[in-house]
């Protein structure tokens, strides 16, 4: 296929509505909400309004009708000004709407997703549990028929978007059988906000994404209709996995702009910040460093578009997003170190951008797959088993 990822006309004009919005209302706001790790629902509403969390669906179901490249732009110019933001839309789109679209039933598609692409509600996705981690084979939480309903007992940890004023349900993995040879079979099961039984713990203390709600939940005796299953019986794993390969390519993009984002700020602070008489950036030491860190975030760029670019034509992506989102993510946390060194003694200062850069670039190494698992996912593609 070819690698010409340059934007169409349509794609380019979001990217300029959505480096808009994030320099002219996210950047203002969000240094704040961030130290008082506040959520940040004016901006999530705005963002509901410009149809940022309907980008990928179809129209008939309340979205824009876009793909998912368009969802990638918008991430990476989010993140290229604040990660807890994008993660909040990257989470309420691939992880909360998209399995509904992808396995649901139509009653489920009309129910949920039009008050999920306004952002009027949030979605979840519980997967991860206390002793999981990345084995979503382990899964321990259980859901067991009783007459027209599943009775859903268990718990799951790092949850995004779960714990809102306006999140309105969580998709939860669970053990609904075994296998032939034991292993269990694995379903999906919608839980509304609010069903009894269903209880949600208080937020995370977190390194960073200090606006983005993060937390564990608990299932005790959680009754649902049987019609709250997502998708086929026992293929729970399997969508999982899907939606992973999907949601990486999101990481990627975020992780592409926050590494962008580091950048920007260096080469604003460089042109500024002056020492011995000159600017800083008059130094080849920094325009060397700052070199490395714009090529890093090219070919981030490049990666995260080259595997959109394939799922959305329909052509195999897996290996493709396991290396977007390997590269981008290290390539995050290089930018921003060397960010934070450029500035100095300011950029260990919270009040700086580039402060929330540094707290915020680690996870993107671990969430959604960690870097381990992305080069486990590669080597397979390339005919190796584990």
């Amino acid at each position: 296929m070819s690698l010409d990822h340059r934007l169409t006309p349509e794609h380019e004009e979001l990217r300029r509505t959505v480096e808009e919005f994030a320099h002219d209302v996210v950047a203002p706001k969000i240094g704040d909400l961030y130290e008082r790790h506040e959520f940040p629902y004016e901006i999530v509403r705005e963002m509901g309004r410009m149809g940022l969390f309907g980008l990928p669906f179809p129209e008939e179901y309340g979205g824009m009708g876009g793909d998912y490249l368009a969802l990638g732009i918008a991430l990476e110019e989010l993140a290229r000004v604040d990660s807890s933001v994008a993660i909040t839309l990257e989470a309420g789109v691939s992880l909360g709407a998209m399995p509904i679209y992808l396995f649901g039933t139509e009653e489920q598609k009309r129910q949920w997703l039009p008050k999920m692409c306004s952002g009027e509600i949030l979605g979840a996705f519980g997967l991860t549990e206390p002793d999981g981690g990345s084995d979503a084979g382990g899964t321990r939480t259980t859901a067991v028929k009783d007459g027209d309903e599943w009775v859903i007992n268990g718990s799951k940890c790092f949850i995004t978007n779960s714990g809102t004023d306006i999140t309105g349900l969580v998709t939860v993995t669970a053990v609904t059988g075994r296998k032939a040879d034991g292993r269990p079979e694995i379903s999906s099961i919608i839980v509304p906000s609010g069903t009894p039984g269903f209880t949600v713990a208080a937020p995370y203390s977190k390194v960073g994404w200090n606006s983005s709600d993060t937390r564990e939940l608990a299932f005790a005796d959680v009754r649902v209709p049987l019609a709250n299953l997502v998708g086929e019986e026992g293929r729970g794993y399997a969508q999982f996995l899907r939606i992973l390969d999907e949601g990486r390519i999101a990481i990627s993009a975020l992780a592409t702009g926050l590494a962008q984002g580091c950048v920007d700020e260096s080469v604003k602070y460089a042109k500024e910040r002056k020492a011995f008489g000159r600017p800083i950036g008059d130094n080849q030491a920094i325009q060397f460093k700052l070199a490395d860190m714009e090529m890093r975030a090219h070919m981030a760029r490049v990666g995260w578009r080259d595997a959109a670019s394939r799922l959305v034509a329909g052509e195999p992506f897996k290996k493709e997003a396991a290396i977007a989102k390997l590269y981008s993510s290290t390539v995050a946390v290089d930018n921003a170190r060397d960010a934070t060194q450029i500035h100095g003694g300011y950029g260990f200062m919270n009040e700086y951008p580039v402060a929330r850069m540094w707290r915020d670039s680690k996870i993107l190494e671990i969430g959604e797959g960690t870097s381990e698992v992305q080069r486990m996912l590669i080597a397979r593609e390339l005919g190796f088993s584990a």
